[in-house]
């Protein structure tokens, strides 16, 4: 297997820039769908009869799905073809799509974001590591990345905005039909112009009972989360179900110390640096996710936004993403080590989270709710720049299907960790609320109404609480986990970075 590292960019593949076309216009596919979905599920929520308790769950089945099967979907890519895997990701999306929007209950609308989440997770992984291996040189690498992290931002912005125009002008079933022609030119593009490097396979035979631990695993531990809304965290089910995953992910981990050829090496998750972004970024996400669906609901519910509107209204947060990652985090990228940046980028996101406990009934978009997702954006693009680029940091090459899907694992799981429990602390404190103000209610009318609008918004008040305190724990571990040095400063790898092996087949950081 030839030493990826030292390739050059005149030895490169001559296609590498037409392929990041179609692997940029996957990852705005996969973007957008995120995005577009939050805006429709007000409108779609209704049509299919879906109740509060379960509303999350158009979510949740997606990252669920998509979280619990990456580990297995990057394998796959390590293993069949990254361009195979990619292809045939985009494709089951695609048909995925198609049944979302032709979906006629909650059944059919849950079963097919679990199956986006699942094609999701073949076709996330095997997009990042084609990056990974088709961009040897450092700075090439740093302009690809820097594209499709771009892109990322981007999308979300265009989600956010056409998922207003169809759900308002057309309907909500075309935010899903709208990912079919995207998929199509990606699929067709990306089988025409990738051409993988040779012996950049892991032909290792796939490790069965590390997928059945993992998966069942994770699924286990979002449902705990998820339960707990309706049933309570002292609820045998739901401890049953906390239990299960602790035992069932302890397993998984003996297992992957044991089997010759794991799915996920103890060796990609065990480097500091890299663990260090696995579990702050987790830990973000989770704060993020919630934030959506409550701003989302917020704006919708309580202050009366169209979806056109709403869309708009999510604009500075994409535009603080933007700003913070192209123009601050790929700036100082080479000139400050990537811990400055990821730990003080968590704050800032902390302090605009802050701003937003403040949120009540009437209050003023421009005032409060514009600079908090400023500093949510500039903050959270900041840390997540420098962040990709450790996600492969000092790999081999062979495991940069599974190295790649990890860190979108972090980010899955941890959305559907984050739905489900900041979604259960807002649920528990707006009914806390309606409990206290009953006598308030009892009359009907407008005053019923205020006090129910008012019980939501304490709800997501509190919520938001909790998700102050997860961004400063993500920034502690930011700080304290990831001790590499800035790129190309010679900074050694730290200590536990894996065998020989990995040495020897060393992925170049980025470097911008």
């Amino acid at each position: 297997m030839p030493k990826t590292a030292a390739t050059s960019p005149s030895a490169a593949d001559p296609s590498r820039w037409k392929a990041l076309v179609f692997i940029a216009l996957a990852q705005l596919m996969v973007v957008l769908d995120a995005t577009i979905v939050n805006i429709a599920l007000p409108s779609a929520q209704t049509d299919l009869g879906i109740s509060d308790g379960n509303r999350q769950w158009v979510i949740t089945a997606y990252a669920l799905a998509f979280g619990g099967l990456l580990l297995f979907g990057g394998r796959i890519a390590d293993k069949w073809g990254r361009k195979n895997a990619f292809v045939v990701g985009l494709i089951g999306f695609a048909l995925a799509s198609a049944l979302g929007g032709a979906a006629n209950g909650e059944a059919m609308m849950l079963g097919a974001r679990a199956l986006q989440g699942a094609f999701g997770a073949l076709l996330a992984p095997a997009a990042l590591s084609l990056l990974a291996v088709m961009f040897t040189d450092a700075k090439e690498r740093a302009k690809a990345f820097g594209i499709y992290g771009a892109i990322a931002g981007g999308g979300g912005a265009v989600g956010l905005i056409l998922g207003g125009f169809l759900t308002e002008y057309l309907n909500w079933r075309w935010t899903f039909f709208v990912n079919i022609p995207f998929a199509i030119v990606a699929a067709v593009g990306a089988w025409m112009v990738i051409r993988e490097p040779a012996g950049s396979r892991n032909r290792a035979p796939l490790d069965i009972p590390g997928v059945v631990l993992s998966t069942t695993g994770l699924v286990a531990l979002v449902y705990g989360f998820t339960r707990a809304e309706s049933a309570g965290w002292s609820d045998t089910v739901t401890v049953a179900m906390f239990v299960a995953s602790a035992v069932l992910l302890a397993a998984f981990v003996l297992v992957e110390s044991k089997v010759k050829s794991p799915l996920l090496p103890l060796r990609v998750l065990l480097e500091r640096n890299r663990g260090g972004v696995y579990l702050s970024l987790g830990l973000a996400v989770i704060a993020m996710f919630g934030l959506f669906l409550f701003l989302t609901y917020y704006l919708q519910v309580v202050k009366g936004f169209s979806p056109v509107k709403t869309g708009f209204a999510f604009l500075p947060m994409i535009a603080g993403m933007i700003l913070g990652s192209t123009q601050i985090g790929a700036r100082l990228m080479t000139r400050v080590a990537p811990r400055l940046l990821m730990g003080p980028g968590f704050l800032v996101a902390a302090a605009g989270m802050l701003l937003l406990t403040q949120l009540e009934v009437g209050s003023s978009y421009p005032a409060l709710i514009l600079p908090a997702q400023l500093l949510l954006g500039l903050g959270m693009g900041t840390a997540f720049m420098p962040a990709m680029s450790l996600s492969t940091h000092g790999v081999n090459p062979a495991d940069a299907g599974v190295a790649s899907a990890m860190v979108n694992t972090s980010q899955q799981v941890g959305g559907a960790i984050g739905t489900a429990l900041l979604n259960t602390i807002a649920a528990s404190a707006t009914t806390a609320y309606l409990t206290d103000h009953a006598a308030e209610a009892a009359g009907g009318g407008a005053a019923a109404q205020l006090v129910q609008a008012q019980a939501s918004v304490e709800g997501y008040a509190s919520a938001i609480w909790w998700a102050v305190g997860i961004l400063a724990a993500s920034a502690a571990i930011a700080l304290t986990l990831i001790t590499t040095g800035r790129p190309g400063a010679g900074d050694p790898v730290a200590s536990g970075s894996g065998s020989a092996e990995d040495a020897e087949f060393k992925v170049p950081v980025i470097a911008h």
